[in-house]
């Protein structure tokens, strides 16, 4: 199929282009990334690469799957850098795309497909997380892949052994516990269920494709703990069990049920405005039927969906409902159900195009009003039209350092060729909007979207981001403090969850250790001026002074950066 199909070859065009070029533009700028990265640097530097150790004391929260592959890139080029740590990331995604398009359109057709396809990687959330360096994309590109894989395991009568499917789950589990290996099963389990197949044959089926899966993940579990010992199995379940039954030892992305509703409809933007569109534009029929029936209908309509919708349906409801029982909640947890609600948007666009074009009229002009908008800002900011006075407040300085940035940018050829390409797609656009025959124009509002996420990766969120990140203070430190050893005082140090320096630390190639845990005689102190107080206040035996004030709000913990010299008294 894929030599004959040109959607494949398409796809993957479009994958590169929107997820590779600009891969490494944007420094590391929230205390996530750097987090995970630091921890292949430490595997690469001290070569230990079952439980590595970073900031001195840390072992990873996560499995190590997603550092052995930000490793094993970095290894190609030498060093660990921001390309390459966000490249596992971007290569899940795009075959999480390339997996997902050859898996509908061999069940519902190849337009449903590589409109689902294109649907799944222009959202905000999958795009975000397709190009950080996270390890929740490659965990849901591997739970999708093994939804897949044990389906189509499924439509063989559960014969034979699924071993890609196995592999997935293995993997899964390795990036981030046994939630990447129970959830995919439980999902093709309760489907099978539900079209008939006997509950104890799935049973034993799953327990042993379970069984097989949890085989790699248990060897690297012994090899930690023999490394590690109670601590690391501390860790382990505070992370996998404590974390679910919302008995963690620290507060952790506690939010409400309703929060994951939320997030997934922010998630879809720009695609919910859509949507919202359509509601206004549909014709809606008088409901008759008594409420009494509307349970054994809705029974009837599950009954009678073909099997790729069900599974789909099955995917989404499942996934949802398990990560609203944990007290913890992320946006990204959701991700693995995002391909699948791509599938269901994507007929419902196919449906506009035929009964309510209007709709899709509306958000294709919409978009592409919004992306020349977004180039007239730029324009007026190159101008410097816009007064610093706008801003106010306690943001007021580093909004200030936005704009400016934005000003003053150098606009190379590669920064000119999308913002010129921003502004044709959207010119043929509006062009498009005027004509009768609009039968391909959902591909064209794509195209707007597409071009807006490539000017924002390539130009304008590189630039704002980069004024947020940590590594000038990183670099200026290390010309002050060349080799050896830097240490940070955090106040409020809460027990399995320390703030740390983490974009400083991994700039300066994991170099701070936290002072507590060494108590040295002299050295430096990476500190804000209120840890420095708290610092003097607890070791009324050592001498600081300031040696550097960055004047920079760190993008970990939002407190203005330091470097002081301390020696502790005679």
């Amino acid at each position: 199929m894929c030599r004959q199909d040109k959607y494949i070859w398409i796809l993957a065009a479009v994958c590169i282009v929107s997820l590779f070029l600009f891969l490494g533009e944007a420094y590391f700028n929230t205390k996530g990334e750097p987090r995970e990265a630091v921890v292949a640097l430490s595997m690469l530097e001290k070569g230990n690469w079952i439980l590595p150790v970073n900031y001195g004391v840390d072992m990873a929260y996560k499995p190590p799957l997603f550092h052995w592959c930000i490793a094993l890139a970095s290894a190609v080029v030498g060093q660990v850098t921001e390309y390459t740590s966000r490249m596992p990331s971007a290569l899940a995604l795009t075959v999480m795309v390339l997996a997902g398009y050859a898996f509908y359109a061999k069940r519902c057709g190849r337009e449903v497909a590589f409109l689902a396809a294109l649907l799944t990687l222009t959202n905000f959330e999958v795009h975000r997380a397709g190009t950080n360096c996270r390890v929740d994309m490659l965990l849901s590109a591997l739970m999708v892949l093994a939804l897949y894989q044990l389906y189509r395991w499924g439509e063989k009568r559960m014969q034979g052994v699924p071993w890609t499917g196995i592999l997935c789950l293995s993997g899964a589990f390795l990036t981030k516990g046994p939630v990447g290996m129970v959830l995919p099963c439980l999902v093709v389990a309760v489907f099978l269920w539900i079209r008939g197949v006997s509950f104890w044959k799935i049973f034993v089926r799953f327990l042993g494709v379970a069984l097989a899966s949890c085989v790699l993940p248990f060897v690297w579990y012994v090899a930690a703990w023999r490394q590690g010992g109670d601590e690391f199995l501390q860790l382990v379940l505070e992370e996998n069990v404590l974390r679910f039954l919302g008995k963690m030892s620290y507060e952790s992305h506690e939010n409400p049920a309703w929060y994951n509703v939320m997030t997934v409809v922010a998630g879809y933007v720009p695609y919910t405005l859509l949507v919202l569109i359509s509601l206004f534009c549909l014709k809606y029929k008088k409901i008759r039927t008594n409420p009494s029936q509307w349970w054994p209908r809705f029974r009837e309509y599950i009954r009678g969906m073909d099997d790729a919708r069900l599974f789909s349906l099955l995917s989404i409801a499942i996934i949802f409902v398990f990560y609203c029982i944990p007290k913890s909640k992320r946006s990204v947890y959701l991700l693995p159900i995002y391909p699948f609600i791509a599938y269901f948007l994507a007929e419902y666009i196919l449906y506009l195009i035929r009964v309510r074009p209007v709709a899709v009229k509306i958000f294709a002009g919409v978009m592409a009003t919004l992306s020349m908008l977004l180039l007239a800002v730029f324009v007026a900011l190159r101008l410097g039209v816009v007064p610093e006075t706008i801003f106010s407040g306690r943001h007021a300085a580093e909004n200030i350092a936005f704009m400016r940035a934005l000003e003053t940018v150098p606009l190379d050829v590669a920064s000119t060729l999308v913002v010129g390409l921003m502004v044709l797609v959207s010119v043929a656009c509006f062009s498009m909007l005027r004509r009768t025959d609009f039968r391909q124009g959902h591909y064209m509002a794509i195209a707007v979207v597409f071009t807006v996420f490539l000017s924002l990766d390539g130009l304008f969120t590189p630039t704002v981001l980069n004024v947020k990140s940590d590594k000038p203070v990183a670099d200026r430190i290390a010309e002050i403090v060349p080799e050896g050893p830097i240490y940070s005082y955090h106040q409020n140090q809460v027990e399995g969850n320390p703030m740390r320096q983490f974009t400083v630390n991994f700039y300066l190639g994991d170099r701070v250790v936290p002072f507590d845990a060494y108590i040295p005689t002299e050295g430096y102190l990476v500190a804000s001026s209120e840890e420095a107080e708290i610092f003097m206040a607890k070791n009324t035996d050592y001498q600081l002074n300031e040696v550097f004030d960055s004047g920079h709000r760190s993008c970990d913990d939002r407190k203005v950066l330091h470097l002081y010299q301390f020696r502790k008294a005679e």
